[in-house]
């Protein structure tokens, strides 16, 4: 960890030092049963909310390649897959994703608040939804606090820039490159490293293995990558001859589960791609 660098066990630790503000600096509306059905819903919820606020988590919440906060989610009621386990724990608030419209049309029916909660494209958007979910579960100034821990941690990264400026694309299994929307690729422009001409846009897309081996990235980011080839989407990142290209120097490798969510999981991810910048410089 980079000196002067906050870790997001310090910063979680700093959010619990506020549970003992005073009751009158307190929302009288706060939730008591709140149930999250979403990966990033989760680990907000855990960062900001009491727990004895936290009535449910979702499926995924306790999965240490999904979640940054997979071990603090074990004490908690998992989800099941249907609508039924949310109905049944009798919850105030229940936070879902984008893709959940089935379950929020059928929690909607049954008259409760739901509460959407989306995916974050920038370091910006991760702030203002740290700081709208801190206000939704009754803790304005927990919102606030991981809102600047996170932004704090984004000057950092952008004060590491490398010099001369350089290329960087993100290349995940069989050969998928991410766009500019992702919360990675923002992570990376945030840090001065720009995709190369001609690299996918939007959500992304396919680069050949000749593409990187003839124009590829100054650098390569790689998410989890596989170490052997044993499947036809591992065989594509464990090549020799891209890994040869690649090597120690020119790649960054990061945890998926830092750069899928905003909140304490972008706070790691960032706090990552500034230890690994460092490095190559």
């Amino acid at each position: 960890m980079i000196k002067g660098m906050p870790s997001v066990a310090w910063a979680l630790a700093a959010l619990a030092v506020l549970c003992g503000e005073p009751n009158s600096a307190r929302s009288e509306n706060r939730p008591a049963r709140i149930v999250s059905f979403n990966l990033c819903a989760d680990q907000l919820l855990l960062t900001l909310a009491d727990p004895s606020q936290i009535a449910g988590l979702s499926p995924y919440a306790t999965d240490p390649t999904l979640s940054q906060m997979a071990e603090a989610a074990k004490p908690f009621k998992r989800l099941g897959w249907d609508a039924e386990s949310v109905i049944n724990l009798a919850p105030d608030l229940v936070l879902v994703g984008p893709s959940d419209r089935p379950m929020r049309a059928i929690l909607n029916a049954t008259g409760l608040r739901v509460v959407e909660v989306g995916l974050v494209g920038n370091l910006a958007a991760a702030s203002r939804q740290a700081r709208e979910i801190g206000a939704l579960v009754g803790y304005p100034e927990r919102g606030e606090t991981l809102a600047r821990t996170l932004e704090q941690a984004e000057g950092r990264l952008a004060a590491a820039v490398l010099r001369p400026p350089r290329t960087a694309l993100v290349v995940e299994r069989g050969g998928y490159a991410e766009g500019s929307n992702s919360l990675l690729s923002a992570m990376l422009t945030t840090a001065g490293l720009q995709p190369p001409p001609d690299s996918p846009g939007g959500f992304g897309g396919f680069v050949s293995m000749e593409q990187l081996l003839v124009d590829g990235p100054d650098i390569l980011v790689m998410q989890d990558p596989p170490r052997e080839a044993r499947d036809q989407g591992a065989l594509f990142i464990a090549h020799p001859a891209l890994l040869q290209r690649y090597g120690r120097g020119r790649r960054i490798d990061i945890p998926a589960r830092t750069t899928l969510c905003g909140g304490p999981a972008a706070i790691e991810g960032v706090n990552r791609l500034t230890q690994a910048l460092t490095t190559l410089r």
